[in-house]
């Protein structure tokens, strides 16, 4: 009984190493969307974003969004160009956008936030995801998507205040994270222009101490 039990726990190192060092690869080897940090109100950060291109779609869940978008940067577009995936993803359910690269972004919508989307999410209402394109490509550049469900959309230079957590990023966890950035942010009196959306960087078999995940808004840039 003991030998079983000590293999059974040798055998759970092993998976749980294997996936750190799979998690440390892929975080490796994708492009993020670069920025700059240009202040700190507490654990907030206060990024400074270029512009950037998105290929994004409006579905009836996120599973069917993503599909669609992985299709167009395997090579479902005019071209049949494989474009590099890069984080984050953004995702907005209910009618919020959501930006999709490394990490993935979401919005949040305290009506949207339903029991069967904690669950891994709910078809009841539509989502839009985006992922951003690598750097190199601009609106006129970019290939053109073949699915009539896609679009390319130019996202203006923006400035964001980001609160990263970790654990796995229910609906419940991600609007409390979101509560307390805006929190943080109202008490340091710094104005937000959206709604809080999520940004996650990690495959869906990342161990969950290892997830980095971050809530975000759009702020009103300083002079």
């Amino acid at each position: 009984m003991v030998r079983r039990v000590t293999a059974a726990l040798v055998a759970l190192g092993s998976l749980a190493a294997a996936a750190g060092a799979w998690t440390v690869y892929q975080r490796q080897t994708t492009d993020e969307v670069p920025y700059t940090v240009v202040a700190r109100v507490g654990d907030v950060e206060l990024r400074r974003y270029p512009s950037a291109v998105v290929v994004e779609t409006v579905a009836p869940s996120e599973n069917v969004a993503f599909r669609r978008l992985y299709r167009y940067i395997t090579g479902a577009n005019e071209g049949e160009t494989a474009v590099e995936m890069t984080a984050p993803v953004e995702v907005t359910r209910g009618g919020t956008s959501i930006p999709m690269t490394a990490p993935v972004e979401v919005g949040i919508h305290p009506a949207a936030l339903t029991t069967e989307a904690d669950e891994g999410g709910a078809d009841g209402a539509d989502v839009r995801m985006a992922f951003f394109l690598p750097t190199a490509y601009d609106i006129d550049t970019a290939p053109t998507p073949t699915d009539p469900t896609l679009e390319l959309r130019a996202v203006p230079e923006r400035t964001l205040a980001v609160r990263r957590f970790s654990w796995v990023p229910s609906d419940r966890r991600i609007q409390r994270e979101a509560a307390r950035l805006l929190a943080g942010l109202e008490s340091a009196d710094v104005a937000v222009t959206t709604e809080p959306f999520f940004l996650g960087y990690d495959a869906p078999w990342t161990l969950p101490f290892l997830r980095r995940n971050e809530v975000a808004v759009e702020v009103a840039a300083s002079d």
